[in-house]
């Protein structure tokens, strides 16, 4: 194994091209349109463009990937978290075309990766479940049926998806529908397969974690546990290592289940198993994710292990050398940095960074995809940065934290850090002696009042005698410089006229024009024209950055007018819809 293309974009394709170059691999980025000057495009040894913007046209086309993959020399593909990272054809044609895929066979992600077999493997590997459907539901009537059956709430679940992308929670029977037809259609857009099952929900759950490496000869060992109960909308905000407050016992059977689950699947590589962890202290399966997660450098941070050089070590045939039963050095916790307004229900907003000023100090890591003068497009997740913060103990590394998301700066667009910053202070959260906080927590009982942020106006860029530009040649991403007299006489007007835009807009007018809240595609109506509808009723669904939300009605009206149609793409201020 010499070269390895980084199937992915933002951090995570970042902390692999580094941990390639630690390893003494070269690495290979690919990027949409939209990411040609990305910072992983700049991190990596090469860059190759895969041709469009949307997730269908480039991080989810299997094809482009493996003839980039061919075309660039690569002999290697770590698919990274997301996008393909759990698709088991993508793996079958990586292996297909002589390459080496640093993950789990397609035999074992097939079987994990789909939610509905796992449930059959956990039932044979003895791991403790809750009730669920016993395969895919082919439409809203039969997760009704098994709602009425079971009770709510119930989880709708992407079979194919994770990170909460094509999960939906159904407290109401009337909402059946629409729940089911959102998860298919985030899980499409995610991963490319909109099967979904359904299983009972745990109310007040915490969800806790073991993370597991496992190499060719059949050796399982789990490295810890990760506590990731802090959530919104099902996705995870705060993760920490060790999980804090579990028993001895709960502990346990976190660890054989995980062990169990794993060799009855003949796992390889880098895993995680997830499970649920009820008020009354009971331990239910939730998922096996067949990847590297989201919050692997508390993992790293806490245990001293590089879980991405293993990951690189298992796939060149090298034997596991580290020991089962690890036990803890010190506490880390992950704060996810995601370019959402937390006082506008955190929603999705793209823009343009003008300003990043990262904390330093003992203890603090920042993993990040972006630079100050990054764009978050609005085709791909919101998450663009994590501060990861590690302490002796739990409570010196909430302190750190607290002073480390004090320096942390970023302008230009709305963050999550102004939660981060009232979380770190919340009594449920910190408490010494026990855990209070569980995955509605955030929706439910968070006190903490966060305003909306202003609006964001992106400022120009600073004059240069030269300027750097990337260029795309024959498919194969080139800088160049180039005087800025002469972009200003190529370009008349545009700098200014992008500038002068804003990145948000009230959702309604006095006049009765609806707006959009975001940059985003208009996923399907709700109301046609002639409705009545009351103030706050949905009116539309918006899909921006893989996450789905409803413009509600600004006030009660009759619907005058539709102003775009399903699948249109619209801008932050567009008009919507009319009211009178």
């Amino acid at each position: 194994m010499h070269k390895v293309l980084i199937a992915n974009r933002g951090e995570i394709a970042v902390r692999i091209a580094r941990a390639c170059n630690d390893a003494g691999l070269e690495s290979v980025a690919v990027y949409a349109d939209v990411d040609i000057d990305a910072l992983h495009v700049r991190t990596a040894d090469k860059a190759f463009g895969l041709g469009g913007n949307a997730p269908a046209e480039t991080y989810l086309n299997i094809e482009k990937l493996v003839a980039t993959a061919d075309r660039s020399g690569a002999d290697a593909v770590h698919p990274g978290y997301g996008f393909l990272s759990e698709n088991a054809d993508f793996a079958q044609a990586v292996l297909d075309a002589g390459l080496t895929w640093i993950g789990p066979l397609p035999k074992t992600i097939r079987e994990l990766g789909n939610k509905v077999t796992a449930r059959e493997l956990a039932v044979r590997a003895g791991v403790p479940l809750v009730a669920g459907s016993d395969g895919p539901v082919r439409s809203a009537a039969e997760a009704k049926a098994f709602a009425e059956e079971h009770g709510l709430p119930i989880a709708i679940k992407a079979a194919f998806g994770g990170g909460g992308r094509g999960l939906k929670v159904v407290r109401d029977i009337e909402t059946v529908e629409e729940s089911f037809d959102s998860a298919v259609r985030e899980a499409e857009a995610a991963f490319g397969r909109g099967e979904c099952f359904v299983e009972k929900y745990l109310d007040r759950p915490r969800h806790v974690e073991a993370q597991i490496l496992a190499d060719n000869f059949g050796r399982v060992v789990v490295i810890g546990t990760r506590d990731c109960t802090l959530q919104r909308r099902n996705q995870k905000l705060v993760e920490e290592a060790p999980a804090p407050f579990l028993t001895p016992t709960q502990e346990e059977t976190i660890h054989d289940a995980a062990r169990a689950i794993c060799r009855e699947a003949g796992y390889r590589g880098a895993g995680t198993v997830e499970f649920l962890v009820s008020e009354a202290g009971d331990v239910a399966f939730l998922e096996v994710n067949t990847r590297l997660q989201v919050e692997h450098p508390v993992t790293e941070e806490t245990y001293g292990v590089d879980l991405v050089l293993e990951q690189l070590s298992i796939a060149q045939g090298q034997p596991l050398l580290i020991e089962d039963g690890l036990q803890p050095l010190k506490h880390s916790l992950e704060f996810r940095i995601n370019a959402e307004d937390v006082g506008r229900g955190f929603l999705p907003t793209p823009g343009t960074l003008t300003s990043l000023q990262v904390p330093t100090g003992p203890g603090v890591r920042f993993d990040s995809g972006v630079t100050n003068t990054s764009e978050v497009p609005p085709q791909f997740d919101s998450l663009i940065a994590k501060l990861v913060v590690t302490g002796s103990d739990r409570q010196q590394a909430l302190r750190r934290a607290r002073r480390a998301l004090a320096e942390l700066v970023i302008e230009g667009v709305p963050t999550v850090v102004p939660f981060h910053r009232a979380v770190v202070h919340a009594p449920q959260f910190c408490d010494s002696s026990s855990f209070k906080v569980h995955t509605r927590w955030i929706e439910t009982e968070f006190q903490a009042e966060i305003l909306p942020d202003p609006a964001y106006t992106p400022q120009p860029t600073t004059d240069q005698a030269l300027r750097q530009l990337p260029l795309e040649i024959d498919g194969r991403r080139h800088m160049i410089g180039l005087p800025e007299q002469l972009l200003a006489l190529l370009t008349p007007g545009t700098s200014s006229a992008i500038c002068d835009e804003p990145q948000q807009a009230d959702s309604g007018k006095a006049d009765g024009t609806v707006e959009s809240p975001m940059f985003g595609k208009v996923v399907k109506w709700l109301v046609t024209k002639g409705d009545e509808v009351a103030e706050g009723q949905p009116l539309l669904v918006l899909e921006s950055m893989k996450m789905e939300s409803q413009v509600p009605a600004p006030r009660a009206g009759t619907v005058e007018e539709l102003a775009v149609a399903a699948g249109d793409d619209v801008r932050a201020g567009a008009q919507l819809a009319t009211l009178a």
